[in-house]
């Protein structure tokens, strides 16, 4: 019992590329160019989603849910990540570790239900283009935004309090950037056989369901745009489509790949950069794939800044 106690009263060591001194360097500065552009980018897409009149459409809504989970998601790793590279002594206490698995932990399955949802947005969009704002009615997207938030709590709560249970045996060194479910598992001194298999269980629901249901509305929606006959109708409905299909695609390969392997697999740096990836790298490619590609979005921007600065001038 003394041992168990031991990783609660000494937290924990964040070794993360502590053995590559000049790797650290180099991915502290990318970090945070990073995080700092991945505020900026997704602050921007929520403030014009709100504010430009002809952005409030469903698609959008759920889009600025999307950049809030993504600030989110960032906010929870990225400053400590980045205190903790900038340290000598890559220490940090058991209550911050606790905290951060939890709101990691619900934020990334919160944002796996999120873009299920918008799936089906676009599949109703394009497919139902007639009955579109009657089936996507304001109701209704609220309650499927409020389900994507609440799923993500629920499991976090699920999961991560039966991860804290693990028996560490005074083991505290976490060989990992931040404080993550697979890697406190592979730390605990005890079988984890039930915890390995509740997340296995957790990851299908949350990762392999989503993106089946992702890929049979994908699959409506290709049905539909063939049936289309002018060039242009086909290319319009395949833009309202590909960036979301790209956001899907880069977040969901990343997170599969971290989640659904053993929990005692995977090399020395590898889940490092995969989590690295979905973590930091993937909410920063949502707002430049969503406003470089979105013709809308990128007109909103431009109308709001313009506006802005007649307001400035006129002071």
């Amino acid at each position: 019992m003394e041992e168990s106690k031991n990783s609660s009263e000494k937290g924990f060591l964040l070794l993360g590329f502590s053995d590559e001194p000049q790797l650290e360097r180099i991915l502290f500065v990318i970090i945070l160019l990073f995080y700092i552009l991945n505020i900026l980018g997704n602050t921007a897409i929520i403030l014009v989603s709100c504010l430009a009149p002809k952005l409030h459409t469903p698609m959008y809504f759920f889009l600025s849910n999307l950049s809030c989970v993504d600030i989110c998601f960032t906010t929870s790793v990225a400053p400590q990540l980045l205190v903790t590279m900038n340290k000598k002594e890559k220490n940090m206490s058991y209550g911050g570790c606790v905290a951060q698995l939890y709101v990691a932990m619900g934020l990334g399955s919160s944002e796996c239900i999120l873009l299920a949802v918008m799936a089906y947005d676009r599949y109703a969009a394009v497919c139902q283009p007639l009955q579109y704002t009657t089936i996507m009615h304001p109701q209704l997207c609220a309650s499927l935004a409020s389900v994507a938030w609440l799923s993500g709590l629920i499991t976090s709560l699920i999961q991560c309090s039966l991860t804290v249970q693990l028996p560490l045996c005074g083991h505290h060194k976490l060989n990992h950037i931040f404080c993550e479910v697979p890697v406190l598992i592979k730390l605990a001194c005890v079988d984890t056989t039930f915890n390995e298999i509740e997340l296995f269980v957790a990851s299908i629901i949350f990762l392999i369901v989503p993106v089946s249901l992702i890929l049979v509305s994908y699959g409506f929606i290709t049905k539909a745009m063939l049936k289309i006959k002018s060039a242009k109708g086909r290319w319009k409905a395949f833009g309202t489509c590909s960036s979301h299909l790209i956001v899907v695609i880069i977040f969901y390969g990343t997170i599969i790949f971290m989640y659904l392997q053993p929990a005692k697999s995977s090399s020395k740096n590898q889940g490092k950069f995969v989590s690295l990836f979905y973590t930091i790298v993937t909410p920063l490619l949502n707002p430049i794939i969503y406003t470089l590609r979105n013709k809308d979005v990128k007109g909103a921007l431009r109308t709001l800044v313009m506006r802005n600065v007649l307001v400035l001038e006129n002071i």
